[in-house]
């Protein structure tokens, strides 16, 4: 994304230069360039931040449902085991 965003700057200030813009002109369309970039990369930053600790929520939440899962299925076999058996508890 970095590499884009300074290609697209380059293509920007090329683009001034040819038009026939004053070289403060330039500068200032530079710096407005670069403040954008900065910017969006502070945003990317927080976009991928939030997404890995949504991404380790989920994880999580798994993790405790497999877990809440076996504990279950091992307490339905140890159900079954004893209805075979004819413990039902009465």
């Amino acid at each position: 994304m970095h590499i884009r965003f300074m290609a697209v700057a380059a293509a920007a200030a090329l683009a001034l230069a040819v038009a026939g813009c004053t070289e403060a002109e330039q500068d200032d369309a530079q710096a407005d360039a670069n403040a954008a970039g900065s910017e969006l990369q502070e945003e990317a930053r927080q976009i991928g931040s939030a997404l890995k600790a949504g991404a380790k929520e989920v994880a999580q939440e798994i993790d405790e449902s497999t877990d809440r899962l076996a504990e279950e299925a091992e307490e339905q076999k140890a159900e079954t085991a004893a209805d075979a058996r004819g413990e039902d508890g009465r």
